[in-house]
Parts: C-alpha cells; structure tokens; sequence
C-alpha cells in the first residue's frame, strides 16, 4: 500500500490553495500512491472569523471538496481529505472542521467533524479559542477500505488516547490525524504523540500537516510545524517530511496491524478496576 502524505501552507484564500492542493495530488499519483492524505484545513488556514464567513462555504458547495471528488476519480486513487473548514447551520455561527473519504469513483465514504476544540494558552502571547469559531463533533467515524478499516481524527484530537483505543477495538487498522499543529506544542509533543497512539493501538497512524508561514490578507497570520509523518504499528516512524511543502510517499505493509498486536494483545487485554 502506497500512501501519499501532502504537506501544505494553505493561506487564507480558498482557491489558491485549491490550486497547490491539485498540484500535489497530481505529484503524489506520479509516485505511484494508492492513497493521497491532505492536512487539517487544506481549504483555509484563517484565524479571522470575519474573513472566514466571506470565504467559506457549505459542503454542498464547496469548491475543494468537488475539485478532489474529481480528482480521485481522474486519478482512480483514494483521497482522505484532512479536513476542509465548512459553513454549516449552527445557530451560533459557527463552522464545522470536517474530514471526508473518498473512493476512487468520487463518492464520499465517509465524513468526521473534529471532536476535540483546541482551547489553549500555549504561552502568553500564542492561545487559540477553535470553540469561538467551529462546533464540535460529536461522533468517531470508522470507514472501509481495500487495505483494511481507517479511523478519522483531526489534529488536537489525538490528545486525547480513549478515541483512538474505541477506534481500534472496533476494528481500525489505520488512524488519520491531519494537523495544523502549532510550533511550540509541535517541536516538544507531535512525534511522541503519533508514536504512542500507534504503540498503544498496533495501528498505522497517517498524519498530513500545515507547515510555515501561512499567508493571510486579514487577521493574524499563523504559523505551523510540519512534519508530516507515517508511524508503523510497533512506532517506528516510517515518514518524517520536514518542514517543506510538497507531495511524500510512504510504503506501508497493512500485514503489520496484526503481527503488532499479536506480539502484545494490550487491546484485548483490559482487566475491570474499582477507583479513584
């Protein structure tokens, strides 16, 4: 199984970033992926909310997610959409961060809305509010695929170990988790995090970022940490792609799911406990 990771830095405007996006699909198919994985936001990387409302649209009619449809059709590859940042119907406002799969027909297989808001004081002058401006989801998504079943995370979600356990118990073999992760929490957790949701799980964990400097025409311009990364089920990092944009592949052995965890059962080895 080939998978290729693009790593990206989206800036503020939807259809340039559709147009880099489309760029490395195309590079990614060239070396011969399977499956091409996109970062969180791949539409839109924007901390104005203002700005936000202008540009963006519901899935119906967003521009990125019919252009990659398309694309995974021309192509006859997967595509696993990080996640786009969507217009919905909530009586707050505020949008959904939702990851799609797609076949190589074009049809969308499966959606994911980010469950877990990054509210965060990372240092006195870096703190995000993603609550302010996006609704949270409320359910893991597991999905079929040739190779075997793919759970859907975003990003902040993967501090949090319980989805990824429920995920694999319930037959996940992959994990996705694309980021826009922030340099600070990047440099001292990303890597450590990955390894050990795969560790803890015996499953291939798949995970497109942001990377750089992200333009914005309006509001604060966010930067990113990059290193797109392929993890194998007993942690060894397969993938690390730096911090440069561009198209990464990666060759996986799905075989390796269950001779992981066949060398150490930890999944179905829970014993029942009393406390705190």
């Amino acid at each position: 199984m080939r998978v290729g990771l693009l790593q990206l830095t989206s800036s503020d405007d939807p259809h340039a970033n559709l147009e880099r996006t489309l760029t490395l699909v195309h590079d990614a198919v060239g070396q011969g992926a399977d499956i091409v994985l996109t970062p969180e936001v791949t539409n839109c990387v924007s901390a104005d909310r203002t700005h936000q409302k202008t540009v963006l649209l519901p899935e119906a009619r967003d521009p990125t997610l019919a252009a990659l449809r398309k694309a995974a059709t021309e192509h006859g590859v997967w595509i696993q959409i990080g996640s786009l940042a969507l217009r919905t119907a909530d009586p707050a406002g505020r949008f959904a961060n939702r990851s799609f799969l797609i076949d190589p027909k074009g049809q969308i297989v499966a959606r994911y809305d980010k469950i877990h808001m990054f509210d965060v004081n990372v240092t006195e002058t870096e703190t995000y509010r993603e609550s302010s401006g996006y609704r949270p989801g409320a359910r893991a998504t597991l999905a079929a695929m040739p190779w075997g079943k793919l759970g859907m995370t975003v990003c902040y979600d993967i501090r949090f170990p319980a989805l990824y356990r429920r995920l694999a118990q319930a037959g996940a073999d992959f994990l996705t988790v694309p980021a826009a992760f922030s340099p600070v929490t990047g440099a001292a957790h990303w890597e450590v995090l990955l390894r050990a949701r795969a560790i803890e799980t015996g499953c291939f964990v798949l995970a497109a970022a942001q990377t750089g400097s992200h333009a914005a025409r309006t509001g604060k311009s966010r930067k990113t940490h990059g290193h797109s990364m392929v993890v194998a089920p007993w942690g060894e990092v397969l993938l690390d792609a730096g911090t440069e944009e561009g198209a990464y592949l990666a060759q996986i052995d799905p075989a390796e799911v269950a001779y992981a965890r066949r060398r150490v059962p930890s999944l179905t080895a829970e014993q029942p406990w009393d406390g705190p």
